[in-house]
């Protein structure tokens, strides 16, 4: 019995050896804001986002991942399908900091170490924290509360990764985030002093969704399968 458990434990150390490798990079792309001011859509980038992210494949279907992205936030009324917040008039502008972690499954395996080029989609989520700046509207105008905020939330997100050359990996994404804070667009003010200028349907939290690539440097050595 103490043979096959090392056995196993040899077999498993193995394993993970090969499958442990890691990738660093950048995230560029564009972002938008579903709330209770703006376009109504979902996918609608009107703004740069720009990132940096880790990777730790820790199988073949399975890495751990973590991403500092930068954007701003901006939404506009005029810019909706409906009438009514066309003509209420509104414009919103938030500078967002998120920290991300979580975990991203492939489709397909996806080993680092082929030597063919290799792809798949794959789905990521996990946990998000974005700060915001605090804001509410009087009378169509934007006021700063000159405060900040942490609002937690969820990303789910679809994508797709290929190798591209040597050590390079490419992917296109698109990812919403479901926050627990419906203090991001300024419809809920932070500050309960200005709890008279909410506006908006309370019993829907804000989204904001980030679209674009990520171009990853993997590194990380071939295991050594010798026995000496």
């Amino acid at each position: 019995m103490k043979r096959f458990t090392i056995l196993v434990l040899s077999i498993l150390s193995i394993h993970f050896a090969h499958s442990q490798i890691n990738e660093i990079g950048l995230y560029l792309g564009g972002s938008n804001l579903i709330g209770d001011v703006g376009s109504t859509e979902y996918i609608s980038p009107n703004q740069l986002a720009i990132g940096g992210l880790y990777k730790w494949n820790r199988s073949k279907r399975h890495s751990y991942r973590a991403s500092l992205i930068f954007t701003k936030l901006e939404a506009m009324d005029i810019d909706s399908d409906d009438p009514r917040r066309i003509q209420r008039g509104l414009q919103f502008s938030s500078n967002i900091t998120e920290l991300s972690l979580g975990m991203e499954l492939t489709f397909k395996d996806f080993n680092l170490h082929s030597e063919r080029k290799i792809g798949t989609p794959y789905l990521h989520s996990g946990i998000t924290a974005a700060k915001h700046d605090n804001y509410y509207f009087v009378n169509g105008v934007q006021i700063s509360e000159n405060t900040s905020s942490w609002a937690l939330g969820i990303p789910m997100t679809l994508g797709y990764k290929a190798t591209f050359i040597e050590n390079i990996v490419f992917g296109i994404e698109i990812g919403a985030r479901y926050t627990f804070s419906d203090e991001i667009d300024g419809s809920v003010p932070s500050d309960p002093n200005n709890e008279q200028f909410s506006f908006g349907n309370i019993n829907n939290n804000d989204w904001y969704v980030f679209s674009g690539i990520t171009l990853t440097y993997t590194f990380g050595e071939n295991p050594c399968y010798c026995i000496e």
